[in-house]
């Protein structure tokens, strides 16, 4: 017998299982485009309790669109072993760059890091840190869910602790953004992306990523943003590659001090 007390029942005895689970993780990857999913995969991989935030009900940042509404999204030859290991198909242009299906990619990026264990809440909003003096760190984060947020209420949030925040946020940098307004004595400064580069950007990109200071990282685009470097549009090779080296970077430190 299928009574609707019974649906609610296991709605709510699940899910408040699961959020008091993950009241308290390793990392926390703030995001779900390409290179946060990249970074959660490497570090479940590797063996992390990873908790993924996304603020919309979907997965991918900006890969869904493609190039401005052309279904179709491009990689460089670096980021090829990432495109093999994720299960991506690909075809490779007269260009020599690689031409890939963002419905796809999106897919595959989010099941790879599901499976490898990384757990993912849809319609989350992160809405400030948690930081500690002396000495002086990020140790988690504040969320309320997107409907909250976008209706303006005022709710107060819920905490999540965890060794590592990654902001994989994008265009708007928002996790180091807070970070800098509300937390003077980081001195934190964000300079804001700047325009087109592809190449320049690609690589910049990568070799920006990286800690911020103790307990917060920056991935993908939110990198450009940070650091006032160039864009890059619709080439997402430099958002894997940095995903990747995020992810080496928070395995090394999280090995080193704990």
């Amino acid at each position: 017998m299928i009574r609707e007390s019974y649906i609610s029942k296991a709605i709510i005895k699940y899910a408040l299982r699961d959020l008091e689970e993950l009241s308290e993780v390793d990392v926390i990857v703030v995001g779900a485009g390409p290179s946060g999913l990249t970074a959660s995969y490497y570090l479940a991989k590797a063996g992390f309790k990873v908790l993924v935030f996304e603020r919309r009900f979907s997965f991918g940042g900006g890969t869904g669109p493609g190039g401005n509404l052309l279904p179709r999204i491009i990689f460089q030859e670096e980021a090829r072993p990432i495109l093999d290991e994720f299960g991506i198909k690909y075809a490779k242009t007269e260009y020599d760059l690689y031409v890939v299906d963002p419905a796809e990619a999106v897919a595959k990026f989010s099941s790879k890091a599901i499976d490898a264990g990384a757990r993912i809440i849809l319609g989350a909003h992160v809405q400030d840190l948690v930081y500690r003096t002396d000495p002086l760190r990020i140790i988690g984060v504040m969320w309320v869910w997107t409907p909250i947020h976008e209706g303006g209420f005022h709710v107060d949030p819920l905490y999540t602790e965890s060794c590592a925040v990654i902001d994989a946020t994008g265009h708007s940098a928002e996790i180091v953004n807070i970070a800098s307004r509300k937390i003077p004595e980081l001195k934190i400064e964000v300079k804001g992306e700047r325009s087109g580069y592809a190449e320049l950007a690609e690589k910049l990109v990568v070799e920006y990523t990286g800690k911020i200071v103790p307990g917060l990282y920056v991935t993908g685009m939110a990198v450009s943003s940070v650091y006032g470097l160039p864009r890059m549009g619709p080439i997402f090779g430099g958002m894997l590659l940095s995903g990747r080296k995020v992810a080496e970077i928070v395995t090394r430190d999280l090995k080193h001090n704990y």
